[in-house]
């Protein structure tokens, strides 16, 4: 982590509003719409950047050089990794030098402390949750940020890939569509909890919740992850196995590498998802293939 460098609000204005800009530019740039969620790994090589996961217990890595790389720890939660993969891809895009991301909870210096890291924390924000795509994941569920449920607001954080907390602090600090109060009243729910909540049990495996709503076009999950989506959803293939049907969706769990398009009988909403095996290291591009392409770039 970089030295202590005090910033003033106004400094931190510019910062961000530098930072947005910079995630706007990313999208346009690879040919993305500010609205839909986006796979982070293929906007960072559309960049130039090559992104692999390794066996190491950090959050990532930012390698400047002739081909940029950004390195990511396959040991941190899937959401944390697509975070840190924009975080990386902020630093790239904002012209900042290589750098190492130590484990957050092990960080002494808060990244809101230091100019470089906030910047990237903002670019990564607004690059995975853009202001239209937040706006109208709520609008298409005729749901009021102030008023969203716990619940609600786990499954527009599964549209965009990001984590629960994540998009809530989104929400409140990036975009001011909560208050303080409600923002601190959401995060008093875990991911645990609101697992337990939606599917009736507690289970250690992560849940992706998908519904008609979502307009991602590929939803991506590892070995183990359970995916609660749209009553009558069928897959195709051995990736996702139908597990049970409740009253929130049809249950699937992932259960081998690899492409799986689903669909909903007698609806329009259909999408795929990619399934990687647990703590795959290797480049991100492979990371659904059954079989493990060579890698020459493994860190």
């Amino acid at each position: 982590m970089k030295a202590l460098a005090v910033i003033s609000t106004s400094d931190r204005r510019a910062l961000a509003e530098k930072a947005m800009y910079a995630a706007i530019n990313a999208r346009v740039k690879a040919g993305k719409d500010l609205v839909s969620p986006i796979c982070i790994y293929s906007l960072a090589e559309a960049h130039g950047a090559r992104v692999t996961f390794n066996d190491i217990n950090m959050e990532g890595m930012y390698q400047r050089g002739a081909i940029p790389r950004i390195h990511l720890s396959s040991l941190r939660p899937l959401v944390r990794r697509t975070y840190n993969c924009a975080h990386e891809l902020g630093h790239h895009l904002l012209g900042h030098g290589s750098s190492i991301d130590e484990l957050r909870e092990n960080q002494v210096t808060r990244a809101w402390d230091v100019p470089e890291e906030y910047s990237a924390d903002t670019f990564a924000s607004y690059a995975l949750m853009p202001t239209l795509g937040l706006r109208q994941a709520f609008a298409s569920r005729d749901i009021r940020p102030g008023a969203a449920t716990p619940a609600e607001i786990y499954r527009i954080a599964c549209q965009f890939g990001v984590g629960y907390r994540t998009l809530v602090t989104q929400l409140y600090w990036g975009e001011q569509m909560i208050g303080r109060g409600y923002a601190d009243a959401l995060r008093k729910h875990t991911p645990q909890s609101l697992r337990a909540q939606i599917l009736g049990r507690l289970t250690p495996q992560p849940l992706l919740v998908v519904d008609e709503a979502s307009t991602a076009p590929s939803i991506d999950a590892e070995v183990g992850h359970l995916l609660l989506l749209p009553q009558g959803t069928v897959a195709q293939g051995d990736a996702l196995v139908h597990v049970a049907d409740l009253e929130g969706g049809r249950l699937f769990e992932a259960r081998r590498p690899g492409l799986a398009r689903i669909s909903q009988q007698g609806g329009d909403w259909a999408a795929f998802a990619r399934v990687a095996r647990q703590n795959y290291v290797g480049r991100a591009e492979y990371r659904h293939l059954e079989e493990e392409a060579d890698d020459e770039d493994e860190f």
